[in-house]
């Protein structure tokens, strides 16, 4: 079993990304409840299912399996509520920490988080200058929920 402890903001400006270095996500949830996701995602050259529990004070219960990328386009296909969610991940160093930061399009187009992940819930970490509001508590940013309210519908 892995617990993913996650914590999730916004930005004040765009940090110095080199666009050729990002890599194109679609995923699609073919379970979205609140006390449990199934998602497939095709990221690069690679495709995954993840289960994921429910979230709890930032941290929840996630599995993680490869799968031809064949049968996860059939999946995002025939088994996931559209709209997919569609965005382009980068990933930058700071201070010992990999952050990540989405770019989304298609119906949540504008939309720009960075995430952290951490080995406890309190473990200390520094914020780069171009991180904004916290919004990790806020169910609105989840990617399971952009697909039941875009972005672009706020």
């Amino acid at each position: 079993m892995a617990i993913e402890i996650e914590k999730k903001f916004l930005l004040k400006h765009l940090p110095s990304l080199q666009l050729s270095r990002g890599t194109p996500i679609r995923q699609g949830y073919m379970v979205n409840k609140n006390d449990m996701v199934v998602r497939v995602r095709l990221s690069g050259d690679n495709a995954f299912l993840t289960i994921k529990g429910l979230t709890c004070n930032a941290s929840r219960k996630e599995y993680e399996y490869p799968v031809p990328q064949q049968d996860a386009r059939e999946m995002l296909s025939l088994f996931c509520k559209k709209p997919l969610i569609e965005k382009t991940r980068y990933q930058i160093e700071f201070k010992g920490f990999e952050w990540v930061i989405d770019l989304f399009s298609g119906s949540n187009k504008g939309l720009v988080v960075a995430e952290i992940e951490l080995d406890s819930i309190d473990q200390p970490f520094e914020k780069p200058d171009w991180i904004g509001k916290e919004v990790t508590h806020d169910p609105r940013y989840f990617n399971s929920n952009l697909i039941k309210a875009p972005y672009s519908t706020w």
